[in-house]
């Protein structure tokens, strides 16, 4: 195995993880479609981000990414409660809304730009070796991916860690949580917001 191959399965590895923590808690909540959901509807955020900072460094794309996935997450909700039709008939209308309304932007203001759905939707791991961080000394410190995989892991954790309970029993029994005090919305909203951070990076 080469050193580029180890970059590549230790990337790998670092995200899988990262999409473990929050998609445990979908699947629990019976919103699995929602990560595809996010996948797609993070698009429109992504291009404004982009427009915002003239920069596709995932420094700006983070935020526009996690602001976009919690609009998904607040416009599922209010379709469900205003028209009153189910979670995944919801979900599909806002996420391929989302993605249209992403590619329209891609297609007005980027097209000088090499943004455009394919590289913002897959990527390319195999890349990952190429785009190094360097030191000061011009020593390497390894990928930009592997430390942006690995913060986000550490990130995930500590919110994992500190908010076990909370999403445990928002997840298993809302009503017995609010009872104890503990803001359902409040744990569905970040639980969203984790969900969004793991499908950009």
């Amino acid at each position: 195995m080469t050193l580029n191959d180890f970059w590549i399965i230790l990337t790998a590895s670092l995200i899988a993880l990262c999409c473990v923590i929050p998609g445990t808690f979908l699947v629990l909540r019976r919103m699995a479609m929602f990560g595809d959901a996010i996948s797609h509807a993070v698009l429109p955020g992504l291009v404004v981000a982009y427009l915002i900072s003239g920069s596709r460094e995932s420094i700006y794309m983070l935020p526009g990414a996690a602001a976009s996935g919690l609009l998904v997450t607040f416009m599922i909700e209010w379709v469900q409660k205003r028209m009153r039709i189910q979670n995944d008939a919801s979900i599909g209308l806002i996420y391929t809304f989302l993605f249209a309304v992403g590619v329209i932007l891609v297609s007005a203001f980027t097209s000088q730009t090499d943004l455009d759905q394919d590289c913002v939707l897959y990527g390319e791991i195999a890349y990952v070796p190429f785009d190094l961080i360097l030191s000061d000394s011009g020593g390497s410190l390894g990928p930009r991916q592997v430390w942006i995989a690995g913060g986000l892991l550490l990130i995930l954790l500590a919110l994992l860690v500190f908010g076990y309970r909370a999403l445990y029993l928002t997840t298993f029994d809302p009503g017995y949580a609010t009872a104890l005090g503990i803001s359902v919305a409040f744990w569905h909203y970040l639980l969203m917001g984790m969900v969004s951070m793991a499908t950009v990076v």
